[in-house]
């Protein structure tokens, strides 16, 4: 004879069934796969293809120079960005929530660059960076300190040094000084959070968990970054082909002889890119009219703040907290980059 909790356990397995997230769940994670087939098998196709489609054009120089330029970028980006979403994705799912804070002094002030220092030790790319300082939130990390540490991490983690020291190859002043940038930038804004920041603006979500253990979070966690940073990829590395070819030299000479110019065109170029900080650099290095503090601006602003950034930053902390923290971030990674370009390059 069924009891009155056995109904009550049978109507809820029946709402569970009829809910919409329980039933789009598998079809949403099997349609996920295909653009991540389609963008490596897109990539792949246009290395193999390079010769051919180059020798198409050869009339053309503007549009060969134009697609080498494009495939270039992308091919030398593309190993450090699978890297970076790997190594993220297995912090994301592996490394607990407060990790960080068993290392952090006990003063605020203290504790703002110990965080921005574990950005070497737990790196992730923005994607990624962005939930996990959520998650510190929720677990009761001051926000400065969690948010130091969102911007270090994809910033001056080893993947980020290393891809910055192949695409500038025997130039170790650029890697220092993105590394110095970057790092005075996390912790300056944790600093400023932390004595003018307002905690109440932040308004964390709930998210559902990933069900499915965690090699279901490892795949959705690397799925949501390749699938971001890859997008963003191959739209920064197509503005970057086409502002080589098509802009005249006259322009960028125009623009990159006033520093100051140079660095905010640079800047604005990075928030709207918005290319993974793994692979940045090598965009950087292929704007080199524009001098090297200007490149470095671009390496800078970028992994602190783009307009995906600000996206996320919103949609995790709340529009009021990124319309304040948002522009700030702009000014001093600009600052920053100004700082330590004319004193290391």
């Amino acid at each position: 004879m069924p009891t009155e909790v056995d109904a009550e356990q049978t109507r809820a397995s029946r709402r569970a069934a009829a809910d919409p997230a329980h039933r789009k769940g598998p079809r949403r994670g099997g349609e996920s796969t295909t653009p991540i087939f389609l963008l490596a098998a897109g990539i792949g196709a246009l290395a193999l293809l390079r010769p051919s489609i180059t020798s198409i054009f050869a009339g053309h120089e503007a549009v060969a120079a134009w697609f080498t330029v494009f495939v270039s970028i992308g091919l030398q980006a593309l190993p450090f960005l699978v890297l970076g979403v790997v190594l993220s994705a297995v912090i994301a799912v592996l490394v607990p929530a407060d990790a960080i804070t068993r290392f952090l002094p006990k003063r605020p002030v203290a504790a703002v660059p110990v965080a921005g220092m574990t950005g070497m030790v737990l790196p992730g790319c923005e994607c990624a960076s962005v939930p996990i300082a959520g998650s510190l939130m929720s677990r009761g990390m001051r926000p400065a300190i969690a948010l130091t540490f969102l911007l270090a991490a994809p910033a001056i983690n080893p993947i980020v040094l290393v891809s910055t020291a192949v695409a500038f190859v025997g130039n170790t002043e650029m890697v220092l000084a993105r590394f110095l940038a970057s790092f005075a930038t996390a912790v300056i804004m944790g600093w400023i959070w932390l004595k003018l920041g307002r905690d109440e603006l932040i308004k964390l979500p709930r998210r559902a968990p990933v069900v499915g253990g965690r090699l279901a979070e490892f795949v959705a966690a690397a799925r949501h970054d390749f699938l971001h940073a890859g997008g963003f990829l191959v739209l920064g590395s197509a503005v970057a082909a086409t502002v080589n070819v098509l802009v005249p030299v006259s322009w960028l000479e125009t623009l990159a002889g006033n520093v100051l110019v140079s660095v905010i065109t640079l800047a604005i170029f990075a928030f709207v890119v918005a290319v993974c900080s793994e692979a940045d650099a090598f965009i950087a290095a292929s704007l080199a009219i524009f001098g090297p503090t200007a490149q470095l601006a671009f390496m800078v602003v970028g992994p602190a703040i783009d307009i995906k950034l600000f996206s996320m930053q919103a949609g995790t902390f709340g529009r009021r907290f990124a319309l304040i923290f948002g522009p700030v971030t702009f000014v001093v990674a600009i600052t920053a980059a100004l700082a330590v370009g004319s004193l290391v390059l």
